[in-house]
């Protein structure tokens, strides 16, 4: 098979077109050749399968950064993608045929066989870099001194002329050509074996083009295949090759895409650094240096830095020099970066991660017209996505919802729908505002790697409520422990699924009737404490979730002080999580299920604890904080168990455990010990006590506990130290308390804010219990 590489007339055979993948110099290049053959068909490296897909190229509302996807049909996580920007010489080939009317065809090996021959885990780390072999161009850039193969590439290939005068469009191609032929000689398949398979079905696909569009057929593949094609092989030796291979039913699509995702290896396997500046680059008209510096400075002015018209003409300035200096012909991305680090960031690094981010990567997400096929999943989710004006965004945001409105409170449902169905579209965020059940805080940001999963929950249904109802459904049959069950129970209320929470709440029943572990009872208890809550604002039956609710906690009420003794350190943190975690559920479910007296026998729970001899420090130490901060433990009782516990007979580390139970790890911790002079001279005085051989051993514990505190809570707590607040033991009458405490609780003071905290909260009943109570 002959071919020529540049500058024949089209009888002498194809033309060979080079390039690297997602490069705005090999897209200029490829056009400029393309441009000069005039090519009667023009050959994209690509799966073949994709064909019926290529005039899409051409609709108005397709817009690049977009990518072939291609999944198995029985096996929807087995996918691969090829990405394509408005600067990929791919997408430049395809988009300048189908304006001239051109044929355009993909060549490569079918898809169906590529799925076929790659292992699901294989392909996931392929994508993301690990495995590849050697990058022909960055080796011919090393080799020649540069760090930037496309920056080699330009400098080297593009803007070479002959005898001054203009170069022959196709002299590059050439060249690479003869380039890429010493690598193969030298390097072999380059750590790439399964590209010999791949040539020798794009060579027969490459004659049948031929003999349907005669030799003036162009073909733009990566640059390392080009000697392979030009090869004289016999069409029984590539059939060979192919022979037998394993075969897979797959589908195609176009997606959108995201530059911050062309950053990474993926599909062609030539992940770019910076695809905001080759975008750049390829779209300016003129003065690109000029443009890019405009730009620049107007993102640093919108994150209120001052940087003035002055600065970008300097900073055009410098890069040319720099650029002038190095010997390059034009100024490159580390010249303009170095340039704006001088000029614009005075030096720093922290602004200029700001660039990086935003202009040299970017958050531009491509789009795909609505008449590209797609699974009835994803037709689904893109319709509900343009009626809750719920758009994909590349680019990472907040969203608040108010769940007492009728469009957020179905936004929120199809958030949890797709979180359930493993479309992590969006993951929930602590809230800005009110910390009410009608309020819901998200953070959204679509990756292209979700239509996969989409196209993978396909399998549950052809809608989102029909394929999160039948995942639930399906996950609650199958899970192995309690916790699991209980979270499904609170997806499904926070997901509006009506249908599956009868399935679910029959799998919880059965699933705590037989678990005896009081572990597994105390984890499963806060979801199903925080559904009972959701349920009054989303307007869902939870009686059945209340009674399976109000039997588990008093399960735990009555096996966790066996639980909680005779346990080691990490175990002992481990128990006060769930301490902690069943604490804020009995306070939820003390309102929202008819179990009388629990709050008071959860009471009980912690007393017996603050005494167990067995329990560990850090338990006791828990349990009488949570007592105190209920009101059911008064300051008095608080010094004595503290003073009990840091009696002389007790060892450092069990004290030191206690400690980090009661001001620890909560918040108000530090603000306790900062108001309550009993309770830091106590500690204080506990602390000056231990022994300077055991001191080192308690010091970390310490450390961690005191350490949490705001930065302005150690320093009050430090000058109150300094002050000598008193030794532990109650002050005489008329004695006058240490600087910064008062003689003790002004009850009239505190009530005095009761009314405004009616008025704050909108009610005429009590606000609260009473500040003394």
């Amino acid at each position: 098979m002959t071919s020529r590489t540049a500058g024949h007339a089209p009888a002498d055979g194809p033309l060979l077109l080079g390039v690297r993948h997602h490069g705005p110099g090999s897209a200029r290049a490829v056009l400029a050749a393309l441009e000069s053959a005039r090519p009667s068909a023009v050959l994209v490296e690509g799966p073949p399968e994709g064909d019926a897909l290529l005039p899409l190229a051409a609709h108005g509302r397709m817009r690049p950064p977009v990518a072939l996807l291609a999944h198995a049909v029985d096996d929807p996580g087995r996918a691969a993608f090829w990405p394509m920007a408005d600067f990929s010489p791919e997408w430049v080939a395809i988009r300048w045929a189908l304006a001239h009317g051109v044929p355009v065809r993909f060549v490569d090996l079918p898809v169906a066989h590529s799925l076929a021959l790659t292992d699901r885990q294989e392909d996931a780390a392929e994508r993301e870099g690990e495995g590849r072999g050697i990058d022909p161009i960055g080796l011919l850039a090393g080799t020649a001194g540069h760090d930037d193969p496309e920056r080699w590439w330009e400098d080297v290939v593009e803007h070479r002329a002959a005898d001054g005068g203009p170069a022959d469009p196709c002299a590059p191609f050439a060249a690479l050509a003869e380039a890429m032929t010493a690598l193969r000689e030298a390097h072999g398949d380059g750590g790439h074996p399964q590209d010999a398979v791949r040539e020798a079905s794009m060579r027969l696909q490459l004659r049948a083009a031929r003999r349907e569009f005669g030799d003036g057929v162009a073909v733009v593949c990566g640059a390392w295949h080009v000697p392979a094609l030009a090869a004289r092989t016999t069409v029984a030796a590539d059939r060979a090759l192919l022979k037998g291979m394993p075969k897979v039913r797959a589908e195609l699509t176009w997606v959108p895409w995201t530059h911050r995702r062309l950053a990474r290896y993926s599909g062609y396997g030539a992940g770019i650094e910076s695809p905001g500046w080759y975008g750049h680059l390829f779209g300016a008209p003129d003065r690109p240096v000029e443009r890019w510096m405009t730009k620049t400075a107007g993102l640093l002015r919108d994150a209120d830095m001052a940087v003035s018209s002055s600065d970008v003409i300097e900073a055009v300035r410098l890069a040319a020099t720099l650029a002038a200096l190095r010997g390059r012909p034009a100024v490159g991305l580390d010249e303009a970066t170095d340039a704006v680090r001088a000029v614009m960031c005075g030096g720093s690094d922290v602004p200029l991660a700001l660039v990086r981010d935003r202009l040299v990567v970017g958050e531009i997400l491509g789009e795909v017209p609505e008449t590209a096929p797609a699974v009835p999943l994803q037709r689904d989710l893109d319709k509900q996505q343009r009626t809750l004006r719920l758009r994909p965004e590349a680019e990472k945001r907040e969203l608040e919802l108010d769940l007492r409105k009728e469009t957020d409170a179905a936004r929120s449902r199809l958030l949890h729908r797709l979180r359930l169905l493993g479309v992590e579209w969006g993951e929930p965020a602590a809230g800005r505002g009110s910390t009410g059940t009608f309020r819901e805080s998200w953070r959204l940001r679509w990756e292209p790697e979700l239509f996969v999963r989409t196209a993978e929950a396909g399998v549950w249904g052809t809608t989102v409520v029909e394929a999160a109802t039948a995942r639930a459904e399906s996950e609650a049959l199958a899970a192995s422990s309690l916790a699991r069950v209980t979270a499904l129970a609170e997806q499904c209320l926070l997901a509006g699924l009506p249908e599956a929470l009868p399935v679910v709440m029959r799998a919880l029943a059965d699933r705590a009737a037989l678990d005896t572990d009081v572990g597994h009872l105390a984890d499963a208890l806060p979801a199903l404490a925080r559904s009972l809550r959701y349920g009054d604002v989303r307007a869902t039956d939870t009686s059945a979730l209340a009674e399976v609710a109000a039997g588990l906690a008093e399960r735990v009420c009555v096996g966790l002080p066996y639980a909680c003794t005779g346990l080691d350190e990490d175990a002992a943190a481990e128990a006060r999580r769930r301490m902690d975690a069943v604490h804020g559920a009995i306070a939820l479910l003390a309102g929202a299920v008819q179990a009388d007296g629990l709050p008071e026998r959860w009471a009980t729970v912690l007393r017996r604890l603050t005494g167990g001899d067995a329990v560990a420090g850090v338990i006791r130490g828990r349990a009488a904080r949570l007592l105190l901060d209920d009101g059911r433990l008064s300051g008095s009782e608080a010094a004595r168990l503290m003073g009990l516990a840091l009696s002389p007979g007790t060892p450092p580390a069990r004290a030191a455990a206690w400690i980090d139970g009661f001001v620890g790890g909560a918040a108000g911790g530090g603000l306790l010990l900062v108001h309550d002079e009993r309770l830091l001279g106590l500690v204080d005085t506990w602390l000056t006590g231990v022994p300077a051989d055991t001191f080192t051993d308690v010091l970390p514990l310490l450390r961690r506990t005191f350490s949490a505190y705001e930065p302005g809570v150690r320093r009050t707590l430090g000058e109150l130290v300094r002050r000598s607040p008193g030794t532990g033991t109650p002050r005489d009458e008329g004695v006058p308390a240490a600087p910064g405490f008062g003689e003790a609780l002004d009850e009239e003071r505190a009530d005095a804010v009761v009314p405004v905290l009616r008025l704050l909260l909108g009610t005429d009943g009590p606000a609260c219990a009473g500040a003394t109570g």
